[in-house]
């Protein structure tokens, strides 16, 4: 039996497991939509709301918290300035996750986990400024 067993262990390390939520937290945050597999999508799910009801105080000790957790400060920023007061009004369920089929290379179960209410132009607009940067400081 394995009652109170706690999370998903997925092959890593404390330290692994901590980083690599921590950067998908950060990667979701920014993009509002993610695809990975369904473990990893089901053990990110509690972490990323957590993190968007504590934005919803919004005090100096919620950012401190968060930009511990995350350290990412584009996403505390986006975190307490965008999506806390998008789900002001929503007591809890901000993420879905939705199955996505299986990866071709080892057939893992996929999915894409995503904010309800998303800003669908978030997702790649970090990486479309990138670009436009780039081409303006060659031309």
């Amino acid at each position: 039996m394995r009652h109170a067993r706690g999370y998903r262990r997925l092959n890593r390390t404390h330290e692994h497991r901590k980083s690599l939520f921590k950067n998908m937290a950060a990667s979701l945050i920014e993009h509002e939509q993610i695809k990975t597999t369904v473990p990893k999508a089901k053990e990110l799910r509690p972490i990323v709301e957590k993190m968007v009801t504590l934005a919803r105080r919004g005090d100096l000790h919620a950012r401190r918290l968060l930009a511990s957790r995350l350290h990412d400060e584009a996403a505390v920023q986006k975190l307490i300035d965008v999506l806390a007061p998008r789900y002001a009004d929503r007591s809890g369920g901000y993420v879905r996750i939705m199955k996505a089929g299986f990866r071709y290379g080892d057939m893992a179960p996929m999915a894409i986990i995503e904010f309800v209410e998303r800003d669908v132009d978030a997702k790649g607009a970090a990486d479309r400024a990138r670009l436009e940067a780039e081409d303006a400081a060659e031309a």
